[in-house]
């Protein structure tokens, strides 16, 4: 079975946006949203600046109890579950439970709450033996991530298969690659795809520190966020959602929904390498890409933009752009490059689905969203990066990368919707 996989419905949650409208309006002007840590008090850390969801779960419409009961990543992928599927006109009441689905990706789930909860239970760290009358009822909620999941399935009344993904910086491409696997194979007509972190807390940012990962460029969070750029100096820490209402394509056009992209190939490698050191050459990144490609049926030269994982390191900068030359060939020097990184941070597990949900509304748009910051290309490099501000551009094929700890890498082509493809 081959059935075709289109993106009806996006919700999203993000730094500087309050739903995917502002998300869009941001990163198409080359704003940025980094500034310095409000959750929490981070003087004493290294990097001390993140990207922030301006997030108001009472204003989001969630209940004393429910925010009692849920972490913040939970909430942040039920709200942009709600975006989506009211912007794919979803009645969920008219769709069949049992052939709709959810699959959620998040990196490491409910930490903010297991954070502020260990916090509660060791008195502040004055304590080695934990008392455990003192935790919340929910807390095993916060330690097994598919509680996420579950409460996106339950928000939306989807009875079908259900499941998460967690599988570091990637899981955001991973999920709804698996969502459209699903759909592809006939177990679902309609998937809730998306991702979901919230690691703008403490551990999260003492163990970024402790390996220097993240900037410490905390005079000027605006510009701390620098892929491709000379002076980058490690990635900026961020939280977010973005859920995605996917659809078989003749159960979309039955209903006249409306259709972003199509979902037309993705693909996943390992390089059993190392937790987090990448080798140059981009051999594996470049193997997905080469899989992505042809499942969706497009040649190296039919890509109009790639969306970058973009993250502000030295070394993923140029594994990506090795893998880039590797499985574009010459084509790569002329196909636009640019990272949304550069305006909102890296919000993990979440970033890869929000940067699909960018990469559906540039086609929709035509409009290529530019690499904030970039002012001193790295010489080393050598593409088209896009800098500073958008770009016009007819899309009809956009490939989307990401790569994450423990080796992974992942690619996705998303196209124009075409009855010919």
């Amino acid at each position: 079975m081959n059935r075709r996989i289109v993106v009806t419905g996006i919700g999203v949650r993000a730094p500087g946006g309050g739903n995917a409208k502002e998300f869009w309006e941001l990163i198409s002007t080359g704003t940025t949203a980094v500034r310095t840590i409000s959750l929490f008090n981070p003087s004493g850390f290294r990097s001390r600046v993140a990207g922030e969801c301006d997030f108001d779960p009472v204003a989001e419409g969630f209940s004393a109890q429910e925010i009692r009961r849920m972490d913040r990543s939970a909430m942040l992928a039920v709200a942009a579950t709600r975006e989506a599927v009211a912007d794919a006109g979803l009645d969920m009441d008219t769709v069949d439970p049992h052939r709709t689905g959810t699959c959620v990706g998040s990196a490491i789930g409910g930490t903010m709450s297991l954070d502020r909860e260990y916090n509660v239970l060791s008195d502040g760290g004055r304590t080695w033996l934990l008392d455990h009358e003192y935790a919340v009822p929910h807390l095993f909620t916060y330690l097994v991530p598919t509680s996420i999941a579950a409460d996106v399935a339950r928000e939306a009344g989807a009875e079908g298969p259900v499941s998460l993904v967690s599988t570091g910086c990637t899981a955001g491409i991973e999920s709804v690659s698996h969502a459209a696997r699903l759909i592809r194979e006939g177990s679902a007509d309609v998937m809730l795809a998306g991702a979901s972190d919230a690691p703008v807390s403490p551990v999260c940012v003492a163990s970024f520190d402790a390996i220097k990962a993240t900037t410490p460029r905390n005079d000027e969070p605006a510009t701390a966020s620098r892929p491709f750029d000379r002076t980058r100096n490690g990635f900026v820490l961020a939280e977010g959602s973005a859920m995605l209402v996917l659809e078989e394509m003749g159960h979309a056009r039955a209903r006249g929904a409306h259709i972003y992209a199509e979902i037309g190939g993705w693909g996943v490698r390992s390089n059993a390498f190392h937790m987090t050191g990448l080798r140059p050459e981009g051999t594996e990144m470049a193997e997905a890409i080469d899989l992505a490609l042809r499942m969706a049926g497009r040649a190296p030269e039919q890509v109009d933009y790639v969306n970058a994982h973009g993250s502000s390191t030295r070394q993923n900068d140029l594994h990506e752009t090795d893998a880039f030359k590797r499985s574009l060939g010459d084509h790569a020097l002329r196909t636009p490059v640019s990272s949304i990184k550069s305006m909102i941070g890296h919000s993990l597990g979440a970033i890869g689905s929000i940067e699909i949900a960018a990469c559906a509304l540039a086609i929709e748009a035509g409009l290529i969203p530019p690499t904030a910051n970039l002012h001193e290309p790295d010489p080393e490099l050598g593409l088209d990066y896009v800098p500073l501000a958008a770009r016009p551009a007819e899309l009809r094929t956009v490939l989307k990368v990401g790569s994450g700890f423990g080796g992974f890498q992942s690619a996705m082509v998303l196209t124009k919707e075409d009855d010919d493809a």
